[in-house]
């Protein structure tokens, strides 16, 4: 059965929501290797609506996360709340200020962020689950805030960078493409328009984190089919012994 990654969303638009470069290249890299995708996103409001060709606030006017971002899906979305690690190989979270803004709240109080609850919960639990985590953009920001203690990338910004290790975790600096893998959380980042970058560039970027995914998926499958063989031997040793003993 081909792999299952879910894909949460942040709105639709960089500057309030989902990098659409982003987001679409994540899908599009997910498809050609071969996996499937399911779209998610946290049904509440946006922290504010951006025009996106003045690049200013809109006074007055709100807009919905999840709504929003069916844009990107195609409708095909569902809220995050229900995200179960169960139902999936890995979770990938694509970029944009929405990713900042309505996921969390690191671009308006950088490490004293908040994390929304359901984004939190799938984050931990996928964690917990012992799968893999993809985070591109500034989507890294909101892995160190959660988890803590863990190496992630967003590229070579200082500023971001320094805000990034005072919630606990390492920062590398990458260029266009490269990633960085946290192989004890089984977190895969990369910069993509964190730095000034081409749309190839950030194909790139999705592609590798992507590919790193699946790699980690069958490192994942091949330890559990290896505790599930130690189990059964086990099993099999005491079924033994007990018929001996009788």
């Amino acid at each position: 059965m081909s792999k299952k990654i879910a894909v949460v969303l942040s709105g639709c638009g960089v500057y309030d929501g989902a990098e659409i470069h982003e987001s679409v290249l994540t899908l599009l890299a997910i498809d050609k290797v071969g996996a499937r995708y399911q779209c998610f996103a946290p049904d509440i409001p946006q922290l504010h609506v951006v025009n996106h060709l003045t690049g200013d606030a809109v006074e007055g006017e709100t807009r919905d996360v999840l709504t929003e971002a069916a844009r990107i899906a195609r409708g095909a979305i569902k809220p995050l709340g229900e995200y179960a690690p169960a139902d999936f190989d890995a979770i990938v979270f694509p970029g944009g200020f929405g990713a900042a803004k309505n996921l969390c709240t690191f671009a308006v109080d950088g490490p004293d962020c908040k994390v929304d609850p359901s984004v939190e919960k799938a984050i931990k639990d996928t964690r917990e689950a012992g799968k893999p985590i993809g985070a591109l953009c500034i989507s890294p920001a909101l892995m160190a805030k959660v988890l803590g203690a863990v190496e992630v990338t967003i590229g070579s910004d200082v500023d971001t960078a320094a805000g990034i290790e005072k919630m606990g975790a390492k920062h590398a600096n990458t260029d266009h493409g490269e990633i960085v893998v946290d192989t004890n959380a089984k977190l895969v980042t990369t910069p993509c328009y964190m730095l000034d970058a081409t749309v190839s560039q950030i194909a790139l970027g999705a592609e590798n984190v992507v590919n790193k995914l699946i790699e980690l998926m069958s490192q994942t499958s091949a330890a559990m089919g290896g505790k599930l063989v130690s189990a059964l031997a086990f099993i099999e040793l005491a079924s033994e012994r007990i018929d001996f003993a009788a």
